[in-house]
């Protein structure tokens, strides 16, 4: 009944359902990435230094040049791709070749191709529709030629891991230091309570750089090194709370009757600690994402050919000055429109969750 009285109050909330809704879109489409985007190589990384930095919808014609190995397709990690695409400006046919001119050639020379590359028996019009393609970019092009929106769709998905990660590590962790300080108190709880003052007492992200550099620069380095430092929050949170459920005539009924410890903590403190988890949880969420972002800035963070936000925003904020601000604003309208939707989630998760409304 509780439960359905907070979806009630939940729903009531414009902000938090369309917060909520944002967020369940973002998370299917990092989930099913690869089925999305136009670029499907593994970490849309398909470069084509002669169209890089072009405009929102900008397309042109590719000659795909089939490579020797298979293509290998996965649904989680893209394609292994060995073929070649070169953009194209104009394409003359003849009987045993064709001459192209590449894009951004401003001269007048056409390349010769051979239809050896090709499969054999095809013929001029089979090649024509099999490898000749017409490419568009919603997202316009970074500076190495990749499709923007690709590499956006695509670099969700390290957000959104880093953020259920971190938040699980943190959840584990504090719940854990925090149950044993505040149920069993004394020199366990002074000590767990001098460990939390030495983590919060040094600054966040200096902390995730030293870690991260202990452990190595990397994709799962990252996420380890942000959730060991989120960890204290919930400490502090489960503390207080058992610290004032344990003095509750119900916990001392359970003592009495004989109930062990573990019995105490799991089915009368654990479930009340519940929602102010969820509440801080999504905090937690969002702070994660844009701790992360700030370690692929800095370079530290998932490193390339990986797409990341924080990266994509390293990578281009100078082109702020060079006329060309979209290739910064992009990925950095995405972190800030999904934390901003953790945060309001949170907030009315929060009100939701008050016994007092």
């Amino acid at each position: 009944m509780e439960l359905k009285r907070t979806f009630k109050r939940l729903k009531k909330d414009v902000f938090a359902v369309i917060s909520l809704t944002y967020i369940v879109i973002v998370c299917s489409i990092a989930v099913f990435a690869y089925q999305i985007v136009p670029d499907k190589t593994a970490n849309a990384n398909q470069m084509h230094l002669s169209i890089h930095s072009q405009p929102p919808g900008f397309s042109c014609k590719v000659l795909i040049i089939p490579g020797q190995i298979i293509n290998e397709e996965n649904f989680f990690r893209g394609k292994i791709n060995s073929s070649e695409e070169i953009p194209i400006q104009q394409i003359i046919w003849k009987k045993n070749s064709l001459f192209l001119k590449r894009y951004g050639n401003a001269t007048n020379y056409l390349e010769e191709v051979s239809y050896d590359i090709f499969p054999k028996e095809l013929t001029r019009k089979e090649i024509e529709k099999n490898y000749l393609k017409d490419k568009f970019f919603l997202l316009g092009t970074d500076k190495y030629g990749r499709d923007l929106f690709s590499r956006l769709i695509i670099g969700s998905r390290i957000s959104i891991s880093i953020g259920f990660v971190a938040v699980i590590i943190s959840v584990i962790l504090g719940l854990f230091f925090g149950m044993l300080a505040g149920f069993y108190g004394g020199w366990i709880d002074r000590l767990i309570i001098w460990l939390i003052n030495v983590v919060w007492s040094i600054p966040t992200l200096l902390m995730v750089i030293a870690i991260t550099l202990a452990l190595g620069r990397g994709f799962w380095q990252v996420f380890v090194a942000v959730g060991l430092t989120m960890w204290v929050e919930v400490a502090r949170l489960t503390r207080g709370l058992v610290k004032t459920v344990k003095e509750e005539t119900f916990i001392k009924a359970g003592k009495v009757l004989g109930f062990s410890k573990g019995r105490l903590i799991l089915n009368h403190i654990l479930p009340i600690t519940v929602a102010p988890l969820i509440v801080i949880s999504t905090s937690n969420f969002a702070s994660a994402i844009l701790m992360e972002s700030g370690l692929s800035f800095l370079g530290i963070g998932a490193q390339p050919p990986i797409p990341s936000w924080g990266s994509m925003v390293k990578d281009h904020f100078r082109y702020l000055l060079l006329g060309k601000p979209y290739l910064t604003l992009v990925p950095g309208i995405a972190i800030m429109s999904l934390v901003l939707s953790f945060m309001i989630l949170g907030n009315s998760m929060r009100d939701a969750l008050d016994v007092r409304n």
